[in-house]
């Protein structure tokens, strides 16, 4: 994906998600959640703190 295909999915503006990409600037926690939404994955494993790409079940808001 590109920066602006990954801005387009998640909100995150692309010169942050560029410094992101450089290891100039840390994801914040929101940043962090948005990608996992987007790509479909959990924050742990965006965070190398597991090899088990699927996420966890989704917790359905209240109606």
């Amino acid at each position: 994906m590109t920066q602006i295909m990954v801005q387009m999915a998640t909100g995150i503006d692309q010169g942050d998600y560029s410094k992101i990409e450089q290891g100039k600037r840390n994801l914040s926690f929101e940043q962090c959640r948005q990608l996992a939404l987007a790509f479909n994955t959990s924050m742990d494993y965006l965070a190398g703190l597991t090899d088990v790409k699927e996420p966890y079940p989704r917790v359905k808001p209240e109606e």
